[in-house]
């Protein structure tokens, strides 16, 4: 495909993850030049290292992180130091040359007691170590681009370049007769490339003037439990949804509390002139048709 010269030249930090690949893809197809690095490649705490990486560069999608969200309970100065640090690092250089700072955050650094989908605005409030490093790198794109920097919260991601809850799910399938799936949690499964599609839109937007900077919320519409997620992937399979029975999040203790309730609105696309990303069922209809799922439904003994 020509290159689209109008749209710059992009860089895509964690490129070697299940997201990075996505947004390098979506990029390909979009013929805009692109170049992925992954963690080897660049320290994004290295603040000459960045700053070589963004020169000549007009959109930054960040889409490295520290993402052990149990690790981080225990490790969470060295959480901080790449989703923190690491993301201001990022961000002053980006000030420095005039990119655009596409950031990639989480539902995490909001408390998860709402009973509301909680809007771009809502205060935060981060109940594990993970979402508060997270924070400390929204606050730095907000402190350091409040005009050109762009935070993107997502949730529940899955696709197909990277271990994720679907594929779990149906690799299981070939493993175990039923399956104890939590059912209080409550989120957006996300398909890691729709949300590509959509942060590709938007990058283009502001390179065009038409996006203001701020908090955008980059979940699927709608809403289900763990649960409903893993019963509709078995629907859409072919396999009997009745297998994934209902449990409680007090059935896996686990190190990290998790939100309850990661429910996100969907206000700030309209200020970009873009649509929501589709409802869950859509994606996961869309995704379950590529062969990273299905290839997963040929072994031996899945029912």
């Amino acid at each position: 495909m020509i290159a689209n010269p109008r749209a710059g030249r992009w860089l895509v930090t964690g490129a070697a993850g299940m997201l990075g690949q996505d947004v390098l893809a979506v990029l390909k197809d979009a013929g805009v030049e692109a170049e992925g690095l992954r963690r080897a490649d660049l320290d994004i705490t290295d603040p000459a290292a960045v700053r070589a990486a963004v020169e000549g560069v007009a959109v930054v999608v960040n889409c490295a992180a520290w993402t052990d969200v149990d690790g981080a309970e225990t490790a969470e100065e060295a959480a901080t130091a790449v989703n923190g640090t690491g993301v201001r690092v990022l961000a002053a250089a980006c000030a420095e040359v005039g990119a655009r700072l596409l950031h990639l955050s989480t539902d995490y650094v909001l408390p998860g007691n709402a009973t509301q989908p909680y809007r771009e605005d809502a205060e935060t409030g981060p109940v594990n170590a993970y979402g508060r490093s997270k924070l400390v790198g929204e606050q730095a794109v907000a402190e350091l681009l409040p005009q050109d920097g762009y935070i993107v919260r997502t949730a529940w991601l899955y696709g197909e370049h990277g271990p994720n809850f679907v594929a779990t799910m149906l690799k299981l399938a070939a493993q175990r007769d039923t399956l104890d799936v939590v059912d209080d949690q409550h989120g957006q499964p996300t398909w890691s490339y729709a949300l590509a599609r959509h942060l590709v839109d938007l990058g283009l937007a502001a390179l065009a003037g038409k996006a203001p900077g701020g908090v955008y919320h980059g979940t699927a519409s709608g809403r289900t439990t763990w649960m409903g997620l893993a019963r509709e992937a078995y629907r859409l399979s072919g396999l009997d949804p009745e297998r994934i029975r209902p449990t409680t999040s007090d059935a896996f203790v686990r190190p990290a509390a998790r939100p309850a309730f990661s429910v996100l609105a969907h206000e700030g696309w309209s200020a970009a002139g873009l649509e929501p990303l589709a409802d869950w069922r859509v994606q996961l209809a869309e995704a379950i048709t590529r062969p990273a799922f299905s290839e997963l439904l040929r072994m031996p003994s899945a029912r």
